[in-house]
């Protein structure tokens, strides 16, 4: 397509613009920011790439990867200055990665399935990556349920893993029992423990069934502030505030908005 043959001269449009901010008569605030300033933005607009994903408004997901884009051009300018290394560089080493990690497309081995890829894909990652330990190199800075998923994907990969799906749905309900049972008990402690053993379980089975338990919670997320939004129209509608609306009165309502189809 024309716009691959261009890309590349799109990106060192980009490259020149990060450049022409950074440098001598360029934006004050450009000029300010850090690596560490650029880190925060850098997750912000991800999420906003994702969220425009999930929404499937290809328009919008354009546009939210221009500004990821943007903000990795950022971050290896940064370092650029620092002569660590240049986006050339974190090119260099992508393109090297991807075609050493595909050596049945662009080498001469035979590879007939998926799996048999993602087999061969761990196995370069573990020669090229030396690590001591299958957790090494998990980003400290993610978030606590996508960790949860990467955690069990790499045990998963020395072969500690549930046999089956079910067996795992079956650990979540004995980390939700167990959750109870501390409850009652009352040890705060305890309560805590469980309930992180409960996620963690419930993060595992998530990954057996193919969902990513971080995406598959925000877009609960979304669901109940759309859902708590409706309920709050509802009471205002009827001249009532919410908080002075009783649990069943809300209980009511709420089981009403859950039966619409756009809820």
């Amino acid at each position: 397509m024309l716009e691959e043959k261009t890309a590349g001269e799109k990106f060192q449009r980009l490259v020149d613009i990060l450049s022409a901010l950074r440098g001598p008569g360029g934006c004050p605030w450009d000029r300010e920011q850090d690596e560490k300033s650029i880190a925060g933005y850098f997750l912000e607009e991800v999420y906003e790439a994702v969220d425009a994903l999930d929404r499937g408004e290809p328009a919008a997901l354009a546009e939210e990867l221009g500004d990821v884009l943007m903000e990795v051009v950022f971050l290896a300018r940064i370092y650029r200055e620092k002569e660590a290394f240049s986006v050339a560089d974190a090119l260099d080493g992508i393109n090297a990665k991807m075609m050493r990690r595909h050596p049945h497309v662009f080498g001469g081995e035979k590879i007939d399935s998926s799996r048999r890829v993602l087999e061969a894909w761990v196995q370069q990652k573990k020669t090229e990556k030396k690590r001591a330990s299958p957790f090494e190199g998990l980003p400290a800075s993610a978030p606590a349920l996508l960790a949860a998923l990467q955690i069990g994907q790499r045990a998963a990969q020395t072969g500690f893993d549930w046999p089956k799906v079910e067996d795992a749905l079956a650990k979540a309900g004995e980390e939700l029992r167990e959750i109870a049972e501390a409850v009652v008990q009352g040890d705060p402690a305890a309560v805590e423990e469980e309930i992180g053993d409960g996620l963690f379980a419930l993060a595992n089975a998530a990954r057996l069934l193919k969902v990513n338990p971080e995406i598959a919670l925000r877009r609960a997320l979304d669901k109940f502030i759309v859902r708590f939004t409706a309920m709050q129209k509802e009471f205002e509608a009827r001249g009532q505030e919410l908080d002075k609306a009783s649990p069943d009165e809300m209980d009511a309502v709420w089981n009403q908005i859950k039966k619409k189809p756009r809820f």
